[in-house]
């Protein structure tokens, strides 16, 4: 259930001592290699030739950075050995043994292994009931998860979410607020039921039919036991800090009870309803289907598919049109009409041919009949301007009313019959003539070659279409006419669309308002019933009375649907059905519906169903309603539509105040990830590492284009010539939530998440660096606001403690507002640019200058700021990054002297401390920056050695720019490897000495007098012109030549000019250096 099972700081090296560890094998899957020392998912061959090779000695571990100022003993080059390997062996839910080592970089299974178990057994996920009972709303965050499928495992989709709800769950906690968030699992009926058919079949070649319905629900409780917790297992890896004690499953009795229960109050208030119509329909799985099912698949001609149940051929034709004849009854001339069809089958169930009633060309044949050539029915000429186009094709059209949805309107508004002419398993019925009994795709080829036969065909040729595919079968759908059950959402449709026009109700980002309102205002009623096995059975019963045979009095027949009780069992149907027909229960037979209900309708009721509705429980009262709902923007109708509807009828109220919908995510070239593509990204593969091999063995298991393999391989190479790096779960967390702009879809590129564990390592080492400073430092309360007041505070504090609070307010007000990747971006710059590059190289001269008068004062103060950022930082980044930052806060020393709380995520998180805003701070270390970064410039342009100190001057016409730098003339120093930073107060520049413009208030002055050798810099600059000269004459003549402005496309002119621009200041750079080393020799 647990991350691996490592720790107590096991140190491995050698391949043969961690063989336990890098093998892997879950059941059902092949054996996964790992190598030893760095994680990376490696071939089977490449793990042998490992454990063949001699053994690495351990390498002793190396200590942290000194102290500037401390003497290194020298010690001679040797080959650097490899890092050693932390495993962690917590037991589950022990806290983990971090005493005494720290791995020297960033080793993410180490350090994200124990820390899920140990929340999770700790209960710091459970709130406290009684407590939210007497709290108000806004003093409790509650979120229900969106419950993944059963059947399903870890996608990309699942880590974005679980990314997105855990941030904002451990946010709310740490903000002191009641937080709860529910787990569950949808039992997923088609999906389930697949599976479970397949494995059955393919384990023991027995289908559900023979083993029956009560012994096949048996087999799926069986495999949802056995595998139905890997999806959860691996929302644990992720760091989901749900309450897992209140899992949820939408098969379980309390859930089951709910589902009942809102079935019953649907049909009492007259919204539950039987009715024959036309739906999406699998032949394979011979159920009805809602339109999130459907997959389509768009072709441009013709195509051959292999169809799921069709034995007779390999593959079948689509994508092309095929036109044919029905010959007018009665005709003298042998008149006829001549229609196409991209359905050829569908003609069997033909009861119409439609024309417009203002065509010229069919006004003689209004009314009239057609002869059908295979079965013994003629057929009517309608009319229909609505249907038919008449610019279109012959401007007829056949008329299959229970096969085709705009026939289906047609066939209502002409009263035309409605046939069925397809088995439910999708064969030709009897009424087929002589092709009864065919699978529908072999009758389509049959048809064709008796209309040749019967001089009838008149040709077929390419049509580009669009197939509707059922998504767990890849049958191809076929719209169907039978009965089934609907709920009327009429009235339940327009509260929601006025819950959100009058602000009760927020969808975020606002641009899916629109789509809300589009769907909810046009509203059809919903097909609930699905003809399955495992899913919730319709509490529904039909009633047959005393003598009345089933053959006389069939369920299917919607003529009888008087017939039809709903109780909550079957006792109470039954006591219905005998006061409704006034005959003694015991006399009545009562049949169950076979069907169940769609899996939406279960999920629907979600937020209140986990909470124990309709019994009025303590969790209910607690709980409900909950705080947000976040979910794709995908299901914006399928799931929180019907959420908002049912919560609405059946509770009367909202079921959460706001809804947050993330995009989709996608592969960085924007395609859709799909097996198909072979671009899909597992998140455990970002985890743990992925090796080349195996990415391109995905993509030769997919179903892309031969032409487009190579190119797909080609562009996997070039991004992962070693594969995937073992990641870790937090940088992947982050990296997906940088991504996360409202609104836009999500381009994933790997890359980018490699490069956020590379932030993870700097964030590693920056804490292992810091607290080499802080082994003698004791934290106390309050010490935060009381570095301000310390006379021994400097610049560099003042200005870390100001970004670190503008920080603080950056992130909150990004997370109040969904604004994730402004906050990841505000996280990630201040680690990195302010206090990484700026102030922990300030701090290495305080504590190297040990005979500083004022050395102890200056060094506490310091340790004190450097302490409250580590700390504050940590609490900061812990919602983004839970495993890093829980592992750095455990090591921070003597923590327990600031607060008593046991985990960072039950810590205060960080608010606004306005006394640390300091504008001043900034702006001057902003302008130190500034002449810092003209130092190195200039450094590097006169090629001044690293190790060489320079005297540095600057010069200034406004004092409070002089005071600042003179102020911070240690900081400066520090950076730009000066040996001192004075105010140049001459006119003229002396020789050996170049300026630097900084800005129109600064300028910077540096003296090369003997730090170079003249006749060397000459001799390099003088190879740099001649390298430079000829590149721009050649540019010169490119953007002078005869009609350049003309032939060459914008975007290239506009690069050949800037690097043209870019040579020539190169070129006066370079002469400009020149000029100055030539007056030094002069000098």
């Amino acid at each position: 259930m647990e991350d691996p099972k490592p720790t107590e700081g096991t140190e491995t090296a050698a391949p043969a001592e961690t063989t336990e560890q890098t093998i892997e094998k879950a059941e059902g899957e092949k054996e996964v290699f790992r190598h030893p020392e760095t994680g990376e998912i490696i071939s089977k061959n490449a793990y042998k030739k490992l454990l063949k090779g001699d053994v690495k000695k351990d390498k002793k571990e190396k200590p942290a950075p000194a102290p500037k100022g401390e003497a290194k003993e020298k010690k001679a080059k040797k080959e650097k050995e490899p890092e050693k390997i932390y495993v962690d062996n917590t037991p589950w839910g022990d806290y983990k043994n971090i005493e005494g080592f720290c791995p020297e970089s960033y080793q993410p299974a180490y350090v994200e292994a124990a820390w899920q178990s140990w929340w999770e057994k700790s209960g710091f996920y459970m709130p406290d009931v009684e407590k939210a009972k007497a709290a108000g709303p806004d003093e409790k965050f509650i979120m229900v998860i969106p419950p993944p499928n059963v059947t399903g495992s870890l996608h990309l989709g699942h880590a974005l979410t679980t990314a997105i709800e855990d941030l904002l769950a451990r946010w709310h906690r740490m903000n002191g607020k009641i937080t709860l968030w529910v787990p569950g699992v949808d039992h997923a009926g088609i999906a389930t039921q697949s599976v479970v058919e397949r494995m059955l079949m393919k384990t023991a070649n027995i289908s559900k039919h023979s083993l029956g319905r009560e012994k096949f629900v048996e087999k799926v409780w069986e495999w949802k036991d056995k595998y139905g917790s890997r999806i959860t297992t691996q929302q644990r890896f992720m760091g989901a800090s749900v309450d897992w004690g209140r899992e949820a499953f939408t098969m379980d009795s309390k859930l089951s009870k709910a589902v009942i229960e809102a079935f019953v109050t649907f049909h009492k208030d007259g919204l539950i309803y039987r009715d024959n119509r036309l739906i999406n329909w699998s032949c394979a799985l011979e159920s009805a289907l809602s339109d999130i099912e459907v997959d389509f698949l768009d072709l441009e001609g013709r195509t051959m598919l292999a169809v799921p149940n069709h034995k007779g051929r390999e593959k079948y034709e689509f994508g092309t049109i095929t036109s044919f004849a029905y010959k007018v009854d009665g005709s003298e001339t042998g008149e006829e009409i001549v229609v196409a069809t991209t359905r050829l089958e569908t003609m069997l169930g033909d009861t119409a041919v439609a024309v417009h009633p203002d065509d010229p060309r069919y006004t003689h044949l209004h009314g009239k009949m057609l002869i059908h050539p295979f079965v013994d029915r003629k057929i009517p000429i309608v009319t229909d301007g609505t249907l038919v186009d008449m610019s279109f094709g012959t401007g007829a059209v056949k008329v299959t009313p229970a096969h085709d949805p705009n026939d289906y309107l047609c066939g209502k508004r002409n009263n035309l019959d409605f046939i069925v002419i397809f088995t439910l398993d999708g064969k030709v019925a009897e009424n087929g003539g002589e092709f009864a009994g065919m699978m529908r795709y072999d009758a389509r080829i049959a048809m064709e070659k008796r209309l040749e036969e019967l001089g009838l065909l008149r040709g077929k040729q390419d049509n580009k279409m669009r197939l509707g595919l059922c998504s767990r079968t890849g049958d191809i759908i076929e719209p169907m006419l039978t009965p089934q059950w609907y709920l009327n959402c009429n009235s339940m449709a327009q509260r929601s669309v006025d819950a959100v026009r009058n602000g009760d109700l927020k969808i975020l980002p606002q641009t899916h308002e629109q789509t809300w309102f589009m769907w909810l205002e046009n509203i059809r009623d919903w097909c609930i019933s699905r003809q399955l096995w495992w899913g919730h059975r319709i509490p529904a019963y039909f009633v047959r009375l005393p003598g009345e045979e089933a053959t006389a009095v069939r369920k299917s027949d919607i003529s009888f649907n008087d017939r039809w009780v709903v109780g909550r069992t079957e006792e109470e149907a039954r006591a219905q059905a005998a006061e409704k027909f006034n005959v003694a229960g015991e006399l009545l037979t009562l049949e169950q519906d076979e069907d169940v209900l769609d899996t939406w309708f279960s999920s629907g009721l979600f937020p209140f169903s986990v909470f124990g509705w309709p019994d009025k429980t303590d969790d209910l009262e607690a709980f409900f309603p909950t705080s947000l709902l976040e979910t794709g923007q995908d299901i914006l109708f399928f799931w929180v539509a019907r959420m908002v509807m049912m919560s609405l009828h059946l509770t009367d109220k909202l079921p959460f105040k706001t809804v947050y919908l993330h995009a989709m995510v996608r592969d960085k070239y924007g395609k859709k990830m799909s097996k198909a593509l072979g671009n899909v990204i597992d998140p455990l593969e970002v985890r743990d590492g992925c090796s080349l091999e195996e990415l391109l063995r995905k993509i030769d298991e997919g179903n892309l284009p031969k032409s487009e393999v190579s190119r797909a391989k080609k562009a996997q190479t070039d991004d992962f010539p070693q594969g995937i790096p073992p990641c870790g779960i937090d940088a992947l967390r982050f990296g997906l939530l940088a991504y996360t702009a409202q609104g836009r879809d999500v381009n994933l590129d790997i890359l980018r998440i490699v490069g956020y564990r590379q932030f993870c390592n700097k964030i590693w080492n920056a804490f292992r660096f810091a607290t080499t400073y802080l082994q003698d430092f004791v934290p106390l309360l309050g010490m935060n606001r009381q570095i301000l007041h310390s006379i021994h505070v400097s610049k560099r504090d003042l200005f870390i403690l100001s970004r670190l609070n503008a920080t603080t307010n950056e992130v909150n007000r990004s997370l109040e507002t969904y604004a994730f990747a402004n906050a990841t971006t505000a996280l990630h710059s201040f680690l990195l640019y302010d206090f990484c590059d700026v102030y922990l190289e300030l701090v290495k001269p305080v504590f190297a200058n040990t005979t500083d008068a004022h050395h102890y004062d200056k060094k506490r103060v310091t340790q004190a700021t450097l302490y409250t950022v580590l700390e504050q930082y940590l609490r900061l980044l812990h919602p983004f990054m839970p495993f890093i930052t829980e592992e750095l806060w455990q090591r921070l020393p003597m923590r327990d002297q600031l607060t008593e709380e046991p985990s960072i995520m039950l810590a205060a998180y960080p608010k606004d401390i306005d006394e640390w805003t300091n504008a001043a701070a900034e702006r001057d270390m902003e302008l130190v920056k500034d002449v810092i970064h003209s130092a190195r410039s200039l450094r590097k342009q006169y090629n001044v050695a690293n190790h060489v100190k320079a005297d540095f001057y600057f010069k200034t016409d406004v004092e409070q720019v002089a005071t600042a730098l003179t102020g911070q003339a240690e900081d400066f120093v520090t950076l730009a490897r000066g040996n001192f930073l004075r105010r140049f107060e001459g006119a003229d520049i002396p020789r050996g000495y170049c300026i630097k413009v900084v800005s129109d208030q600064v300028s910077l002055l540096v003296d090369l007098t003997g730090l170079l050798d003249v006749d060397t810099e000459l001799s390099r600059l003088a190879k740099e012109l001649d390298r430079l000269t000829p590149m721009i004459t050649q540019y010169e003549r490119k953007v002078s030549a005869k009609d350049y402005e003309s032939k060459v496309p914008e975007d290239v002119r506009t690069q050949n000019s800037e690097k043209l621009a870019s040579l020539r200041s190169e070129f006066d750079e370079t002469n400009k250096a020149m000029r100055l080393f030539e007056s030094m020799k002069l000098a």
